[in-house]
């Protein structure tokens, strides 16, 4: 069967490569922003959620839709896309102080049989003190600006930098690996 993931992260893409499957993509234009929700989990639920029922009208073929979203919880604090510059600045500043937890949702759905599943993984970055001339040269490249929390575990500038991972290296990536591959058998084989 087809397999769709709705999304641009090259993050996520690189996940279900690993995973050995072929899949196309194709990104939700959703006004993010316009959905909000205090608690973290469900916030990426709404969102993932979301990008499912926006994709779904433009999937001509029978497919499984892989969708999925996340956010960076740091002291409490929910942390998505930075906005700007000093935004990601402050986000990765923050990690000296407190780890960043990221929560990330995943829903499955069948176009076929309009079967739907859902999920939230949540993982646990821990860094060392990240110097001020390695923020600057993040903030200066400007790929962190696509991330949630400002981070990526493959950026080679941040990875002397974390100290350890508590979960699963894919769910951090934005799409957790095994979580994924349960969802999916659910959709197809259920």
């Amino acid at each position: 069967m087809n397999l769709v993931l709705g999304s641009r992260s090259q993050g996520r893409k690189e996940v279900l490569r690993r995973m050995g499957c072929q899949f196309e993509a194709m990104a939700a234009d959703i006004d993010e922003k316009a959905i909000r929700h205090p608690d973290p989990e469900r916030l990426t639920l709404l969102l993932a959620h979301a990008k499912a029922d926006a994709l779904i009208p433009r999937i001509r073929k029978e497919s499984i839709l892989v969708t999925s979203d996340q956010v960076v919880v740091c002291d409490g604090a929910i942390l998505e896309k930075p906005e700007s510059k000093t935004e990601a600045r402050r986000q990765l500043e923050g990690y000296a102080r407190f780890p960043a937890v990221t929560v990330t949702a995943v829903v499955v759905t069948n176009t076929g049989t309009k079967r739907r599943s859902e999920g939230v993984d949540t993982a646990k970055v821990v860094f060392r003190s990240i110097p001020a001339f390695v923020i600057e040269e993040l903030v200066r490249c400007g790929e962190i600006l696509r991330n949630a929390g400002a981070f990526s575990i493959e950026d080679p500038l941040l990875t002397d930098y974390i100290a350890r991972i508590e979960g699963e290296p894919e769910s951090v990536m934005g799409l957790p690996r095994e979580m994924t591959r349960r969802l999916i058998h659910e959709v197809r084989d259920g």
